[in-house]
């Protein structure tokens, strides 16, 4: 029993020190723009792999020098709520949680019927861009209830100890939008070949739309679905209340 306890004491030590680490790390971008995100160093090494070599656009540019057409957009597609919530929109989540486990159930139905014809579930998100910011930071893409809760320990962190402003700065700096291509100068520069100040409302839409799936959509530039969609985020730009 006595062993036991030990054991008990050591992880609880090893949680307090990883989330020290964490708090010291977020602390530390409010001047310090991060070099690399724990999803941007996997990505490398599966280009490496599969290349082997590191075709990496990526260039730091303040939230100044970002249309605000391109923030709205983003905010509009991905957390239209990201003025309101504190890291964290449980509303989303529940809802997202609630569309999974029907989806799921569904599918198992039709594959009990058709064991030969698997189903594959969509699996629907319901993160903030303080979450999406929170994983590509410290930690890897597996799905699992651990991953979870430490994304939204670390989202309400961030959320604590940054602004909005410097959040929505920092996850427009590090997102993926292709295939080597991160942050939002990069993505201008490589689709449009211009800086992202200077990017219009269709444009912006356009590149909003693409954040879910960018390696995807990068392969199909004509995807009927990215031109529809980027129609939708253009009528609900103005809407959005950027920090």
């Amino acid at each position: 029993m006595r062993e036991f306890g030990r054991w008990l004491m050591l992880l609880l030590l090893a949680f307090v020190g990883l989330q020290l680490f964490f708090v010291l790390r977020i602390l530390s971008m409010n001047w310090v723009m991060p070099e690399s995100t724990s999803f941007q160093r996997s990505q490398a090494w599966q280009i490496v792999i599969r290349q082997g070599q590191l075709p990496w656009r990526q260039e730091t540019v303040t939230l100044d020098a970002i249309s605000t057409k391109l923030q709205r957009a983003v905010v509009a597609s991905e957390d239209a709520a990201f003025v309101e919530h504190q890291g964290v929109w449980w509303q989303s989540l529940e809802s997202a949680w609630q569309k999974n486990a029907k989806a799921k159930a569904q599918a198992e139905k039709r594959t009990a019927k058709q064991p030969d014809k698997p189903v594959t579930v969509k699996i629907v998100g319901g993160s903030t861009i303080t979450q999406q910011l929170a994983k590509n930071l410290f930690l890897s893409g597996e799905r699992s209830l651990v991953r979870k809760a430490q994304e939204l320990l670390i989202a309400l962190t961030l959320e604590i100890f940054l602004s909005k402003n410097r959040i929505l700065e920092i996850y427009l700096n590090n997102v993926e939008w292709g295939e080597g291509v991160f942050g939002i100068e990069a993505a201008a520069q490589h689709y449009f070949r211009k800086s992202a100040l200077k990017l219009g409302a269709w444009e912006s839409a356009r590149l909003a739309v693409m954040l879910p799936r960018p390696r995807h959509f990068e392969k199909l530039p004509q995807s009927s679905y990215l031109a529809q969609r980027a129609e939708t985020i253009m009528g609900r730009m103005n809407d959005v209340v950027l920090p």
